[in-house]
């Protein structure tokens, strides 16, 4: 994966990082004398997807991956870095341009009961961007493309006219995959499309997904905890823990051949239907608190390689045999 926007890159992360003030009340920290205090959601995170490709971001709750995604689309502004979409800087753009960047990008949430309004009719639900964005032309031509939206994500046109507590969650988040790509996007941000979903309705929604990449040419963040999902849908997988990314690598390698050991723990914690017999050590150990994160490698009070110099330094993300580890016992070679 190449950092240059030359090889056919779409969107780059540059150093992202996103602090959040969660201090008490001026009045409390007066009183009880305590200091303001600082969550680092995102610790400079720095990627790139190419175009038609996607790349999913996993870890466990708490580790930033959703607040990646939510700077990406631009909810939150960065603290620090920079996200570049189709060789422009997002911060540089304003007016018409910015416009465009939000029809070009888009975003599928986790909850699609939360995430739909209760009182419109999956017609204006997924004809809101179309109107927002000036691509409806009249009234029959608004009706025609949200038919065709709806049954490219396999629903039928005449669900236009029902409201979303008439569907099921599966359906429901169909609906948000239809609104999602009303504007034509490039690329869609996905945080936890399907978490919310039963496991047999999750297969069809990310068959969908799927197949609406091919047709379309489009480019996912996929973001998730569950690695079945994302060895389902992935082509490259970044592990995020405590705000920061620790391994990416291309998928077949990181499911073959995991190097950090927390990549490690998170695929020994999948269940083993093949039954191979092999040593698994599941994920052991709580996420540190994020306000009082460990010093140097935050995964190493969790670590079973861990030394001094774990405890001491915080590893840098570096390029190891084609894949790119942040973790000092893989660049010393003990493990």
């Amino acid at each position: 994966m190449s950092g240059d926007m030359g090889g056919g890159t779409l969107v780059e992360v540059r150093d992202l990082a996103k602090t959040f003030d969660v201090s008490a009340p001026w009045l409390n920290r007066v009183v009880e004398r305590k200091p303001r205090q600082f969550v680092h959601a995102v610790d400079g995170v720095s990627f790139a997807i190419e175009k038609g490709r996607t790349l999913a971001l996993v870890g466990e709750s708490g580790c930033g991956k959703s607040t990646v995604a939510r700077l990406l689309v631009g909810l939150y502004t960065p603290t620090r870095g920079e996200v570049v979409f189709g060789g422009q800087r997002t911060a540089d753009l304003a007016g018409t341009e910015l416009r465009t960047l939000r029809r070009r990008m888009q975003m599928i949430f986790q909850d699609p009961y939360a995430s739909l309004n209760p009182r419109w009719k999956v017609l204006q639900i997924v004809g809101e961007p179309l109107l927002e964005h000036g691509l409806a032309g009249g009234d029959d031509a608004l009706h025609a493309r949200v038919g065709e939206l709806l049954e490219s994500v396999g629903l039928a046109p005449a669900d236009a006219e029902k409201f979303p507590h008439q569907f099921s969650g599966g359906q429901r988040q169909r609906i948000s995959i239809a609104r999602a790509l009303a504007t034509q996007p490039e690329f869609l941000v996905c945080d936890e499309p399907t978490s919310a979903l039963d496991v047999s309705v999750q297969a069809q929604v990310l068959n969908i997904m799927k197949d609406l990449q091919k047709s379309r040419g489009l480019t996912y963040l996929f973001i998730s905890h569950n690695l079945a999902v994302v060895r389902h849908v992935a082509d490259e997988v970044g592990v995020m823990y405590l705000g920061r990314l620790v391994e990416i690598a291309d998928k077949g390698a990181l499911f073959a051949r995991p190097r950090h050991p927390y990549t490690r723990m998170l695929l020994d914690a999948i269940p083993d239907i093949h039954m191979t017999g092999r040593q698994r050590t599941p994920v052991q150990g709580e996420v540190p608190n994020p306000l009082n994160p460990p010093s140097g490698c935050a995964f190493h009070p969790r670590c079973p390689h861990a030394n001094a110099r774990c405890s001491a330094e915080r590893p840098a993300l570096k390029e190891i045999q084609g894949a790119r580890v942040a973790c000092h016992a893989v660049e010393e070679g003990r493990i």
